[in-house]
């Protein structure tokens, strides 16, 4: 069981930027016990107000994350994401990373945070499915 997360940030230590004018964005892996850094992206500033065009490049960089942690989002932002699966979270700049990290582990074996037990469900859905398909065989 593996949850794909995203932070925005700057310095790959702490939650430090706004969706839509992030500079970068790190991604992780995270297993219940352990998270490895998987991607990181940079982006060369754009003019931000009204530039919906800069939401698409960031917004395909995180395809197959099942989260963003961000310091603030917009709401086309937050419209774009949930329709590609990605759950925004906001967060202050004060929120490290690794701790963040260390929370979302938890969550992942204890249960009872929404969007990480609705990941872990359309996972577990989705194996399901495929062990499904294979019991079937090719000729159906």
């Amino acid at each position: 069981m593996t949850i794909r997360v995203a932070f925005a940030s700057t310095d790959r230590e702490r939650v430090n930027q706004h969706f839509g004018s992030a500079e970068a964005f790190a991604i992780y892996d995270v297993e219940p016990g352990k998270a490895n850094l998987v991607g990181y992206g940079e982006f060369a500033a754009e003019a931000q107000d009204g530039n919906e065009d800069k939401l698409a490049a960031k917004i395909g960089f995180l395809d197959g994350c099942q989260a963003v942690y961000v310091m603030a989002v917009g709401a086309s932002a937050i419209k774009q994401c949930l329709a590609r699966g990605i759950q925004p979270i906001r967060c202050d700049e004060v929120d490290e990373i690794r701790i963040l990290l260390e929370e979302l582990s938890t969550a992942m074996r204890e249960g009872g945070t929404p969007w990480v037990d609705k990941a872990i469900a359309a996972q577990n859905r989705s194996e399901d499915r495929f062990a499904d398909m294979a019991d079937e065989g090719w000729d159906g």
